[in-house]
């Protein structure tokens, strides 16, 4: 039995039948807005253990810009701050939880 190669048939530029959207069934997100630019008396602040809070995940990580919606430079100001109050313990590194 001869092996056949499957790429001599394709000819090239041509699809093989199924149409690549590319999204798997994925829906359309509204744009988050960035809570720092809409409220402008909300101010990044290391003190500010309640306001980090909601930028951190369950385990105590940093969520990214793509789950919260902040802009770059406050997502690096947004970072800094929780890294800071890390150091000074006003926030764990990790979650509370006694695994």
């Amino acid at each position: 039995m001869a092996y056949r190669d499957n790429r001599e048939d394709r000819v090239e530029g041509e699809d093989s039948g199924e149409e690549r959207s590319g999204g798997r069934g994925r829906f359309f997100r509204k744009p988050k807005t960035d809570p720092f630019e809409a409220d402008k008396t909300l101010k990044i602040d290391y003190k500010d253990v309640d306001l980090l809070k909601r930028f951190l995940s369950p385990e105590g990580k940093i969520r990214p810009r793509r789950q919260t919606g902040v802009i770059a430079r406050n997502q690096r100001k947004l970072a800094r701050a929780i890294k800071r109050a890390r150091h000074l313990a006003l926030l764990s590194y990790t979650d509370q939880s006694s695994d």
